[in-house]
């Protein structure tokens, strides 16, 4: 098209099949993500099992292994998490618009009324809750496992205040993220 031309309808027609395509692939994202991201809460509950089973056998300092595995789980979930709000986000703010205007009426709409419910804020303190509990809780109870052995190790007794800064970082990290004002 030449800066002299205006759009035509076949135009719009091509602008509206790219633009049905973005919304596949980030809506097949978005999804790919939210399943990834809900499959690392079972991987940190296997590896909570095989930190405890090990510390069995081979003493309290195995407890060390754990905040690492699940700093690791858990910064992974949130940055899926961040990916996946935004997405939500584009589409609400950007393709949205874009697909209104071509189409001359409301789409997308489900990307802002799901956000909008009375008790939403709620929702999401919980889930910043369940988070901080299933990511970070776990680790700081090994590291104080860990302290509460009397630890004479002092490799490990630094490896563990490490840890605990690294813990408290995480934990900073995952209040930061949480989106809990309402939309």
């Amino acid at each position: 098209m030449t800066e002299h031309t205006q759009p035509t309808a076949a135009d719009d027609g091509g602008q509206l099949d790219v633009l049905r395509d973005e919304l596949k692939v980030l809506k097949d994202e978005q999804r790919d993500r939210i399943r990834a991201r809900d499959n690392l809460i079972y991987s940190l509950i296997v590896a909570i099992a095989a930190v405890a089973g090990g510390a069995k056998f081979a003493g309290s300092a195995v407890a060390l292994l754990l905040p690492p595995v699940a700093l690791a789980l858990g910064w992974t979930y949130l940055v899926n998490d961040q990916k996946v709000t935004a997405i939500g986000r584009y589409l609400r703010t950007d393709l949205a618009p874009r697909l209104s205007a071509l189409v001359g009426a409301d789409v997308l709409r489900w990307e802002t009324a799901h956000r909008s419910d009375s008790r939403r804020c709620q929702r999401k303190g919980i889930q910043l809750g369940v988070d901080l509990t299933v990511f970070v809780l776990p680790a700081a109870i090994a590291i104080t496992w860990y302290w509460a052995s009397a630890p004479t190790n002092p490799e490990l007794v630094l490896v563990s205040i490490v840890e605990a800064v690294t813990v408290v970082l995480a934990a900073w990290q995952v209040i930061a993220y949480a989106e809990i004002k309402a939309a």
